[in-house]
C-alpha cells in the first residue's frame, strides 16, 4: 500500500476546535450556553427566514457554481474591488489550507505568532512545513502580534510566508492599514504576507476603501461566520492580485461551497441592513461585557472583534476557571498554547450578559 508522509505518522498535528458535540460527548452531558464560539449566534436571520421555506429542497440537487459568482459579484458591488481580485471557498479555515498548499512547499518555512489562532499552525504542520513562532508584545493593556518581531524572524529564517490575524484571536488586538502595509514592505521580496481579517467586519473603520485593496504579495482573508451568522454553512472569501487567486484556483476543492450555501449567502448579502445592525448590537455588547469585567477588577483587553479577552494572573487561575465553567455547562475559550494559558475569551452574545451566567469566573476575580 502506499506509504504515509513521514510528517502525518507521529502524534500530530491535533486538531485544536473539536467542536461542541465533541466535548459534550467527552463531558457525557450537553452544553447548553455557548459563550466562546464566535460564531453570530444572536444573528436573527429574519431575511433568511423569509426567503427560505419549501424552496430549501431546490438547494440540494446540484453542485454549487465552482466560482461563486453571485457571492463574488455583491462583495464586489458592495466592497467596491474588481471581480475578478475574489475567491469564495468553505470558510476561511479553508482558505488558509488552500493559500498553505498553493503557495508554500513542503520543508519551507513559515512565521507566526506563539499562540494567535491555532488552526493556522494545524495546517502548516499537517502540509509538512517549518512552523517558526514569535511571542507576543505584551504589556499593561496590551497584547498584540509584535510586527518587528515577525519581520526579523521571516528575513532570519527566510520564510516563504507570514501569518497574521488582524484583528487578532484571542487578543483582539488591531493593527491599523499604515503598519500593515509597513510589516509588508518590511518582509522579504519573496514572502508571502497571509492576512487572516476574520473578525474585519467588527472594526470601526471597516468600511474604509483601502481596506478592501488587493495588496501585492498579500492574501487577505475573510468569513461570513461572524458578522452574517453563516458559520455552519461555511462561506469565506479571499482579496489578493488576480494573479495570485488564478493560481490559488488551480488547487482549490471545485465544489467545496455548496448550492445552499451560496443562496443563503447570497440572501444575506442582499441585506446588509441586516448585517449592520448586528454588527452594532454585538460592540454593544461587547461593551457591555468589557465594563461589567473591568468592575470586577479585571484586566479586559481592548478588541476590535466580536469578544473580548480577559487576562488573568496565571494559566493556572485560568485553567481551573475555565474548567469549572464547562464543568457547569458554560463553554468559553482558553488558548490551547502554553503561551496564552493565562488568557480567556468570551463571545459577545446575550447569553453572556445573564445575570449569574459567568459568577464562578466573577468569583474569581474578586
Amino acid at each position: 500500500m502506499p506509504r504515509f508522509p513521514q510528517h502525518l505518522t507521529g502524534s500530530g498535528p491535533t486538531n485544536p476546535f473539536p467542536g461542541i458535540k465533541v466535548l459534550e460527548r467527552r463531558l457525557g452531558r450537553e452544553i447548553p450556553h455557548r459563550l466562546g464560539s464566535n460564531e453570530g449566534l444572536d444573528m436573527p436571520h429574519r431575511a433568511l427566514r423569509e426567503h427560505f421555506g419549501d424552496a430549501l429542497a431546490e438547494h440540494v440537487y446540484c453542485y454549487g457554481d465552482a466560482e461563486a459568482l453571485g457571492i463574488r459579484q455583491r462583495l464586489a458591488e458592495q466592497r467596491g474591488m474588481p471581480l475578478e481580485q475574489l475567491l469564495v471557498d468553505a470558510g476561511a479555515d479553508s482558505l488558509i489550507a488552500l493559500a498553505l498548499r498553493g503557495l508554500v512547499s513542503a520543508g519551507e518555512t513559515v512565521v507566526t505568532t506563539a499562540g494567535t489562532y491555532p488552526t493556522f499552525g494545524y495546517f502548516a504542520q499537517g502540509q509538512g512545513l517549518d512552523l517558526h513562532e514569535v511571542a507576543y508584545r505584551e504589556a499593561p493593556g496590551v497584547l498584540a502580534p509584535d510586527l518587528e518581531a515577525l519581520i526579523a524572524a521571516a528575513h532570519d529564517t527566510q520564510a516563504r510566508l507570514v501569518y497574521l490575524a488582524n484583528p487578532d484571536n484571542p487578543s483582539g488586538h488591531l493593527h491599523d492599514d499604515e503598519a500593515i502595509r509597513t510589516l509588508r514592505a518590511r518582509l522579504p521580496e519573496e514572502c508571502w504576507l497571509l492576512l487572516d481579517e476574520a473578525y474585519h467586519d467588527f472594526r470601526d473603520d471597516a468600511e474604509a476603501p483601502e481596506l478592501n485593496q488587493a495588496l501585492p504579495g498579500v492574501v487577505r482573508l475573510r468569513t461570513l461566520s461572524k458578522a452574517h451568522g453563516l458559520a455552519g454553512l461555511r462561506v469565506g472569501y479571499a482579496i489578493a492580485e488576480a494573479e495570485t487567486l488564478a493560481l490559488l484556483m488551480k488547487v482549490r476543492i471545485h465544489y467545496a461551497v455548496s448550492t445552499l450555501s451560496q443562496a443563503a449567502a447570497e440572501v444575506v448579502l442582499d441585506h446588509p441592513e441586516e448585517v449592520a445592525a448586528h454588527i452594532a448590537a454585538v460592540k454593544a455588547r461587547r461593551e457591555r461585557l468589557a465594563e461589567h469585567f473591568r468592575a470586577l477588577g479585571a484586566e479586559v483587553l481592548p478588541s476590535a472583534t466580536n469578544f473580548i479577552g480577559i487576562r488573568l494572573a496565571d494559566a493556572e487561575l485560568a485553567e481551573s476557571v475555565n474548567r469549572q465553567l464547562l464543568e457547569a455547562g458554560r463553554l468559553i475559550a482558553r488558548p490551547n498554547h502554553p503561551a496564552l494559558g493565562h488568557i480567556l475569551r468570551i463571545t459577545a452574545v446575550e447569553d453572556a450578559l445573564a445575570p449569574g451566567r459567568l459568577r464562578i469566573l466573577e468569583r474569581a476575580l474578586r
